[in-house]
Order: structure tokens, then C-alpha cells, then sequence
């Protein structure tokens, strides 16, 4: 991922990349699971997901696409690489990923390449300028009608005020952007914004803080 500061975001998460799951998979896992559902990849589709973390979902994804299918993921963080491909090793599904370290964008794969790209609490991670570039890229690399998931932190819809949670989050965020890396996006306007045609929307909740769970079609 490409922030402001690559190296750090870098570091911090090889620092946490041990401990990731004990911190954030709680509440995380469920909104996940519901963005893989809504995705709904089949057997022999090519699947990319934009930072794996620690791997849960890439395990999915290889069981999801089958034996004639693929799967492929980039993150910045080795410590996130060696937690996802220890957690394939243990199901014997490495042998089956294309498991790659690298900052996005831009993204190191051919245009019209994937059928299915996959993101979970990682467009957050992106500086607000950086979001359009992220998903031309995606844009990119999708076959035509091909299909982007986000589950993503989201703001507050108009007319609502943010939780008590949230508020502090988006303080924490500004004042302390190294510990508190993510901030709340309107997920459905870049998407948008970037030429996808939303199929499927969702929301939920975690900690009160709201998270969209957006499908979206590649149109040409």
C-alpha cells in the first residue's frame, strides 16, 4: 500500500503482523466473511486480493476458485506475507497462491487479467488521493465485466451523527496517523467514481463504527 510514509506503514506492520489477528480479527472477520459471500467467487476464476494481512481470506479464495482456478495477493508487509503464507502451509494450499510483497499502485499484473479482486479493510489504508489511482488500477487488471469486492470502513450516511467510537477514531486518525493508520471513506463514491457499476451494497456495523460491503462490475 502507498501512504505518506511507506516505510513506516511498512514497518508497523511487520511489527503487528504476529499479533494482527489477536488485535483486529475479532471484529474484523465477520464483515469479511460477508464481503467473500457477496463476491461469491467460483470454481476457475483469477482472483487477486489487495493486502492479504495475515491470510484469512486468501484461504477462501484458493478453496472458492478450485483447482482450475488462481489466486494471487500483494501486501506491503513481510511479516504479513510469512503470517499468510504460514496460515496456507497449514492447509496446504500454498503451493496454490501467488504470494507477492510490493507497494500499491500500481499493481505488477497485464490488463484484463482477473476476474475477481478482492479487498478487506485495506482501501482505508490509502490516502484519500491515492484511492482513484488504487481501483484505475484494479479497473485495470479486471477482465471486462469483471468484479471488484471492498469491504471497507465507511462514513456516516448524511443526516446522521458519527458515534462516540467514531469521532475518536477520526481524532486518533488525524492526530496519530502512525498508530491509527485507516479512516472512514465514502467507499460507494470512489468506486463509482472510478467506473464500477455497484451490484451489491451492504452495511453493518463494528464497535458502532459503520463498514460497507460493496460488489462492483468492471463496465466497458
Amino acid at each position: 500500500m502507498q501512504t505518506k510514509d511507506t516505510n513506516a506503514t511498512r514497518s508497523f506492520y511487520d511489527r503487528i503482523s504476529k499479533v494482527y489477528d489477536v488485535i483486529a480479527d475479532g471484529g474484523e472477520h465477520t464483515a469479511r466473511e460477508r464481503g467473500l459471500a457477496a463476491l461469491a467467487v467460483q470454481s476457475g476464476e483469477q482472483v487477486l486480493e489487495v493486502g492479504y494481512g495475515t491470510g484469512h481470506s486468501l484461504v477462501s479464495l484458493v478453496k472458492a476458485a478450485g483447482e482450475t482456478g488462481s489466486v494471487s495477493g500483494i501486501d506491503i508487509s513481510q511479516g504479513m506475507h510469512d503470517a499468510a503464507l504460514h496460515r496456507l502451509q497449514a492447509d496446504n494450499l500454498a503451493d496454490r497462491v501467488d504470494l507477492r510483497v510490493g507497494v500499491v499502485p500500481p499493481l505488477p499484473w497485464p490488463d484484463d487479467h482477473f476476474d475477481v479482486v478482492s479487498m478487506s479493510f485495506t482501501l482505508e489504508l490509502f490516502p484519500l488521493d491515492v484511492i482513484p489511482t488504487v481501483l484505475s488500477e484494479i479497473r485495470r487488471v479486471l477482465k471486462k465485466s469483471g468484479r471488484l469486492g471492498v469491504v471497507s470502513m465507511s462514513v456516516t450516511d448524511v443526516g446522521q451523527s458519527d458515534s462516540m467510537m467514531e469521532k475518536t477514531y477520526k481524532w486518533m486518525h488525524q492526530h496519530f496517523p502512525h498508530i491509527v493508520d485507516c479512516q472512514p471513506i465514502n467507499a460507494v463514491r470512489f468506486v463509482e467514481e472510478a467506473g464500477l457499476q455497484i451490484t451489491h451494497r451492504e452495511e453493518m456495523a463494528i464497535w458502532s463504527m459503520p463498514v460497507a460491503i460493496l460488489v462492483a462490475n468492471r463496465q466497458d
